[in-house]
């Protein structure tokens, strides 16, 4: 956020809100950013084989665990559905390179 108050000619003495920065400079918000490289993560995960790894530690987890206290109450799993149904994205379309790429500029518009 310093670099954009920067470029705009403005400090945090000026008390002009970061939402009318990112506006006037046209960059998106950074919690739809963490969303699509969640989702474009998701789509990496999900194209691997299944017996990868990544699908033993993160896609195939015991759900009956007990979180330790300081551990996120959501799991990435559970980020992933959300975002999901928040974007109304399908699953399937994760999994085409091409396809996410023309619905990540479609969303962004």
């Amino acid at each position: 956020m310093r670099m954009l108050r920067w470029i705009c000619g403005h400090t945090r003495l000026d008390r002009v809100r970061n939402d009318e920065i990112r506006d006037r400079l046209g960059v998106a918000p950074i919690e739809e950013k963490l969303i699509q490289h969640r989702l474009r993560c998701f789509g990496h995960v999900q194209r691997r084989p299944l017996d990868a790894s990544v699908h033993r530690g993160i896609v195939r987890q015991d759900t009956n665990v007990k979180r330790s206290r300081n551990r996120p109450k959501l799991t990435w799993d559970e980020a992933i559905k959300r975002d999901l149904k928040e974007w109304d994205v399908p699953k399937e379309l994760c999994l085409d390179r091409s396809a996410w790429k023309e619905a990540i500029h479609v969303l962004e518009s």
